[in-house]
């Protein structure tokens, strides 16, 4: 334990720093001086190496922080100490401060989000019920080009192609700005060479483990469900994509038409994929709502239920169409697929989806960092091959 009053007073606060900001300079500079939390993951060995607590350190911290909540439950000084502790909640709204900042275009307020998103979902199926005739679009027809029937190739495709650029260069855009913000740090390797550490925390969610023992999410018992679900869900919706792309290449390197057999690859990625999608995404809606409330931010829990409200959405729609495409139902369950796929992308700059590429970075750039960094395990310094455990 360390003494309060050798406490350095913590770092100045910039000019037109938010609350949130100057809650987590205060939080993560008397963090820094007890150091108890430091080997649960490596937001606190971050922020030694970031003395400053700039708003360029800030995000970046925000972002490498996970939400594992060990530390809350590691720490001494949480509430109703005078100290205050608090740092999953504190971080989190840092976060969706910098998600804010770093939106492109202006970003939308929740309510705007969320009312694109349902606009953009329905308006689908609202012009194929208007444009398509009813001999068409209740047709019970499951024969090779049938989707194309209802909604043509040359509709689908340049609308899917658009949304899916837009969001690409919108998310771009945004994680450009956030690395920038954060280049005044310590001393880094070159990218080149920390890539594979890089890539290995991303894929492992290393940092959702809690120094090893899980998250606390229910109770006072760790577990790692919240990183089997993070898993489940992210290798679903690559498999999803997967499914796309292997569609794209039966069209057109092979001539074929979907729908496609349920043996063909497209049909048992997106089966697959959907599934887990809907899976992890129920099961991490399940610990949300039972989660311990007090070291979260309530004001961010309803971008987290959203994007998950989402991808439930996206993954269901696509599995109902999937189980009754050979009935007369098929024209609309592929019109209102259609629209949650376009209401999902056209708001995933705005929504908390864009998490993954902000943390992405910062796993980067962390991994860059310890790379140079004498205190950091050996494995995370040049000349040394062994593996973290």
């Amino acid at each position: 334990m360390f003494d309060p009053c050798d406490l350095p007073p913590p770092p100045a606060p910039a000019p037109g720093a938010s609350a949130a900001e100057a809650e987590a300079r205060r939080v993560l500079a008397l963090c820094t001086v007890c150091g108890y939390c430091t080997g649960l993951c490596d937001v606190f060995r971050a922020a030694e190496r970031r003395p400053a607590l700039t708003s360029g350190d800030l995000g970046h911290l925000a972002h490498l922080c996970h939400g594992c909540q060990a530390c809350w439950h590691a720490c001494q000084y949480t509430p109703p100490h005078v100290f205050a502790i608090v740092v999953p909640a504190t971080l989190a709204r840092v976060r969706a401060e910098s998600y804010a900042r770093h939106a492109w275009p202006r970003p939308l307020k929740g309510p705007a989000v969320l009312a694109l998103a349902l606009a953009a979902t329905l308006v689908v199926p609202l012009l194929t019920v208007l444009l398509v005739p009813s001999q068409d679009l209740f047709a019970a027809n499951a024969a090779p080009g049938a989707f194309y029937g209802v909604i043509p190739w040359g509709v689908m495709t340049p609308i899917a192609l658009l949304t899916l650029g837009w969001a690409a260069l919108a998310v771009g855009l945004g994680v450009a700005r956030f690395w920038r913000e954060g280049a005044q740090g310590p001393p880094a390797a070159p990218l080149a060479r920390v890539w594979g550490r890089a890539l290995a925390d991303i894929v492992s969610l290393r940092n959702l483990k809690g120094g090893g023992r899980g998250c606390f999410e229910t109770d006072d018992r760790p577990s790692h469900r919240r990183r089997w679900l993070h898993h489940a869900l992210a290798g679903g919706f690559l498999l999803c994509l997967g499914s796309t792309l292997a569609a794209t290449v039966y069209h057109h390197g092979l001539g074929r038409e979907a729908p496609y057999p349920l043996t063909s690859l497209p049909v048992l990625l997106g089966l697959v994929g959907g599934c887990l999608m809907v899976g992890g995404a129920s099961g991490l809606a399940w610990l949300k709502r039972h989660a311990d409330p007090e070291p979260q931010a309530a004001e961010t829990l309803g971008a987290d239920r959203c994007l998950l409200a989402m991808l439930i959405a996206v993954a269901l729609s696509g599995l109902v169409l999937l189980a009754l495409r050979d009935t007369a139902a098929m024209g609309l369950l592929l019109a209102l697929h259609l629209g949650t796929v376009l209401g999902f992308f056209i708001t995933l700059p705005y929504g908390k989806f864009v998490h993954g590429a902000y943390r992405a970075a910062a796993l980067l750039r962390s991994a860059a960092e310890r790379r140079t960094d004498p205190r950091a395990p050996l494995a995370e310094r040049p000349g040394v091959d062994r593996d973290l455990p």
